[in-house]
């Protein structure tokens, strides 16, 4: 979320997408370094699972305070 490259990551874009939520950028154009995603399946109850998704780290990240609230700040920032 602090990161510079949050609206161009191709990797962020992707989670994203599985969380079904707007984008950032509709055509991200950086392909991040050793993107880490960390894949949480949580236990829903009722035999039904959810899946949650996380950019962990990368190669390029370069920190930028409040980068995603800049971009969306009429929006919370996602836990």
């Amino acid at each position: 979320m602090d990161c510079h490259w949050v609206d161009r990551c191709q990797a962020y874009h992707a989670v994203e997408r599985q969380h079904g939520v707007p984008h950032l950028s509709a055509a991200p154009d950086m392909v991040p370094r050793q993107p880490r995603i960390h894949v949480q399946v949580i236990d829903l109850g009722e035999a039904a699972v959810g899946v949650e998704w996380d950019v962990r780290a990368c190669a390029d990240f370069r920190r930028d305070p409040g980068r995603w609230q800049r971009l969306r700040p009429d929006l919370a920032v996602p836990l």
